[in-house]
């Protein structure tokens, strides 16, 4: 990692090269989001896009990411890197996966979301390259996570700092540390001292980020399949720290969220789940513990012979369900 700009769509168009292909990405790009009716981005919106789309969703665009891949190494290593296409494995999780889990989500909840909410009063993050952030806002500024640094980048430049404290942290993006920021979540997270040294393990990062990479090109697709209904964005929701998406007739009562936790009280290893607004029945696909929904969790997608299959066809199905 270096402490340079980024623009992951820029990123991607260099990859390509110029042959009147237009990439979609996974990760926000500059400039800032604007959108006012959103917690976040939508970097696979295709709208106004008029070359050979490129993306990272079967049925949007023209080609994929691991079409492009087959025949040329290059594009599928950067493909690979960022979830785009051309998918590489998960893998088993290390000795300090939850102790940095846990870290990331106090850095997420009490750091990263509040300084964007403190510029435009909007909270959600996205996924990006082996971390988290937010999407860009105020002065093409964004936020985000990569290894043991806490990355802030705008129109100026590019300063990042080892992530240490909670309180450090914050003094970094010049913001005050505040336990009850929002009052609005129903379920904040319970802050822990914010001057306790954070562990934060190199490797253990890079696990979450790939989980979130992995969760997101999956949900990216799940929105976008035939016949669903009042189809949300997926985001990361600082809370929980989860990336989720909501889908789903409310006044219907088949309104649910389809998510991917990377761990949490109920379960100390990552898991897909899916938690319908409106409770469950007796069915046991509704399998979740500690919670009423289903889940699938890291283990059982560790043995999948096709990981993204797998996810695909757990959620699919509890859309099948849900639609009645």
């Amino acid at each position: 990692m270096t402490d340079q700009p980024r623009d992951p769509l820029a990123e991607a168009r260099a990859v390509l090269g110029d042959g009147g292909l237009d990439p979609l990405v996974l990760e926000p790009s500059p400039p800032a989001d604007l959108a006012p009716d959103f917690f976040a981005d939508d970097p696979t919106d295709p709208t106004g896009l008029t070359g050979t789309v490129v993306s990272p969703i079967e049925g949007v665009g023209q080609t994929t990411w691991s079409q492009l891949g087959a025949d040329d190494p290059t594009v599928a290593a950067f493909a690979a890197d960022r979830w785009l296409g051309s998918f590489e494995r998960l893998q088993p999780l290390g000795p300090a996966y939850t102790a940095t889990r846990e870290a990331l989500h106090q850095v997420a909840f009490f750091t990263v979301a509040p300084k964007r909410h403190s510029v435009n009063g909007k909270l959600g993050l996205r996924y990006t390259h082996r971390g988290f952030g937010t999407p860009f806002f105020g002065d093409d500024e964004q936020v985000r996570v990569e290894g043991d640094r806490l990355i802030s980048q705008t129109a100026g430049g590019v300063r990042s700092a080892t992530l240490t404290t909670i309180e450090r942290a914050c003094a970094f993006l010049g913001i005050a540390y505040v336990a009850d920021w929002f009052p609005d979540f129903h379920d904040p997270l319970q802050p822990m001292d914010p001057n306790v040294e954070l562990a934060v393990d190199v490797d253990a990062v890079r696990a979450v980020g790939d989980w979130f990479g992995f969760a997101t090109s999956v949900l990216e697709e799940l929105r976008r399949t035939d016949g669903a209904v009042d189809v949300g964005r997926v985001q990361l929701w600082p809370e929980h720290f989860d990336v989720a998406v909501e889908m789903g007739s409310d006044d219907a009562g088949r309104r649910a969220g389809y998510g991917a936790s990377p761990g949490d009280g109920s379960s100390a290893e990552p898991y897909l789940y899916v938690s319908p607004w409106s409770g469950v029945d007796g069915d046991p696909f509704w399998n979740a513990d500690g919670f009423d929904g289903a889940w699938l969790t890291y283990s059982e997608l560790l043995d999948a012979g096709d990981q993204r299959a797998a996810a695909l066809a757990f959620y699919r199905e509890a859309l099948v369900k849900l639609s009645g």
